[in-house]
Parts: C-alpha cells; sequence; structure tokens
C-alpha cells in the first residue's frame, strides 16, 4: 500500500505542480480553447487576480505533495481545483483525453483521501474540541 501511496502522491503533486507553474511561466502550449472556454478564460484573465488564485494553491499543493509535507493540507487545497477542473472539462471543454486524465487525477485525490481519511475525521465530527 505504501508503495501505491507514493506513486499517487509523486504523480499528483507533478501534474499540480508542473501545469501550476505552466499558468505563471507559460513554458508549455496550450491547446485552443473552446469558444465557452476561451470566454471563461478571458473573464478570468479580466479580473487581474483570478488566475493567481487558481494556480498558486496548484503550485503550493503540488509542491507539497512531492515534498511530502503536509499532505492531508495539501489534499484540501487540491480538492476545490479538481472539483473545478472536473467541471471545466464536462460542461466548457468537453475533450474526451482531457476528461479521462481530469478523472485520473480525481482518482488520486480520492486514494490518497482516503488513504489519510483519520486524519480529515475530525473535520466530520460535531464534538468540540477543548
Amino acid at each position: 500500500m505504501r508503495i501505491a501511496v507514493t506513486v499517487a502522491r509523486i504523480l499528483l503533486g507533478l501534474v499540480f505542480f508542473v501545469f501550476g507553474l505552466n499558468g505563471f511561466l507559460h513554458f508549455m502550449p496550450n491547446p485552443p480553447p473552446t469558444p465557452a472556454a476561451g470566454a471563461f478564460f478571458g473573464a478570468l484573465i479580466g479580473t487581474g487576480y483570478m488566475f493567481t488564485l487558481v494556480f498558486l494553491p496548484q503550485v503550493v499543493g503540488g509542491a507539497l505533495l512531492l515534498l511530502n509535507v503536509a499532505m492531508p493540507f495539501a489534499l484540501t487545497i487540491l480538492a476545490p481545483v479538481i472539483l473545478n477542473i472536473i467541471l471545466f472539462h464536462i460542461y466548457l471543454s468537453p475533450v474526451p483525453m482531457q476528461l479521462v486524465i481530469a478523472f485520473i487525477v480525481t482518482a488520486l485525490e480520492l486514494f490518497l483521501a482516503w488513504y489519510y481519511r483519520a486524519n480529515f475525521a475530525p473535520l466530520f465530527s460535531s464534538a468540540p474540541r477543548p
């Protein structure tokens, strides 16, 4: 199980660290967006801050996963990012291969969250802590 967790952690960390950095440094070309995706990206760019808000958690979460530091925190940071990726590829850019990759990333996140489930248990407890 430890090997599977390590592989999942490194794969997920690499995906988010590399693609998060690409959001800032633009070292990999992006495929041409669909019209809906282009409008979405235009709105994000127009705010002046949303791209940073989208890509900074990816870099931080990916780095934490790669360094094997604060795993539950890293998974918590990446969960809403992954949800947005899935919804983006379902509704705005339904390219089959990209959707498959998004589901693989989701599966890695869910596997790691299940492995670290004991760390998340207090979040679902209604008992007050002293």
